[in-house]
């Protein structure tokens, strides 16, 4: 048997290495869903006048500041912090090769795991937290902190604070892909504070 073939044949059998690959994969796009959702709500809830029983009632401005940028949502929503110097080109073309690993891992699943991919997908993940953490602290920093200035020290570090989102974000990787101690860490954490 050709050696390509074989370890090709051994990657996708290896109950081990399939599970991974698959857990790695549904992370992955997990991670990517919600940052989008964090690039889109976070904008939309910018613009909210209200709420009806359908939900939330954007302002006219969203859809003349905002979704006349793209026809798609979070591309318009990317433009916007773009325009807003909140994200640089650099990292709307970041997004578009995150997107792209991603679509490649989801639709491509039985090469990722047979063949595997032609990215780390560990510094992808990391590129994505980056961005979110960017993203989100533009939103701390001109908005949060602008809001109550007094809420917050004027020591304040602000490489020390971590975003909701972000530390979501990182606690699923952490679970899910880390080492079991440190996945094991977070569970009992939770537990004792349940019998607080």
């Amino acid at each position: 048997m050709d050696e390509k073939v074989k370890a090709s044949w051994e990657r996708v059998l290896n109950p081990v290495t399939l599970k991974s690959n698959i857990i790695n994969a549904s992370i992955f796009n997990m991670a990517f869903e919600m940052l989008k959702s964090s690039i889109v709500e976070k904008i939309e809830s910018f613009f909210v006048e209200g709420f009806d029983e359908n939900g939330l009632i954007l302002s006219p401005a969203y859809k003349s500041e905002v979704l006349s940028l793209n026809r798609s949502p979070i591309y318009a929503s990317l433009k916007w912090l773009q325009n807003m110097k909140a994200i640089d080109q650099n990292d709307f073309e970041l997004f578009e090769y995150i997107k792209r690993c991603r679509n490649t891992l989801i639709h491509e699943m039985l090469q990722f795991a047979s063949q595997g991919v032609d990215f780390d997908v560990n510094i992808v993940f990391d590129q994505m937290v980056s961005l979110l953490r960017k993203i989100e602290m533009w939103w701390f920093e001109n908005f949060e902190m602008e809001i109550d200035p007094d809420a917050y020290p004027d020591d304040l570090d602000l490489r020390q604070v971590i975003p909701g989102p972000v530390w979501s974000l990182q606690m699923l990787i952490d679970i899910a892909l880390g080492p079991e101690e440190e996945a094991q860490k977070y569970y009992e954490q939770f537990v004792s504070n349940l019998a607080r």
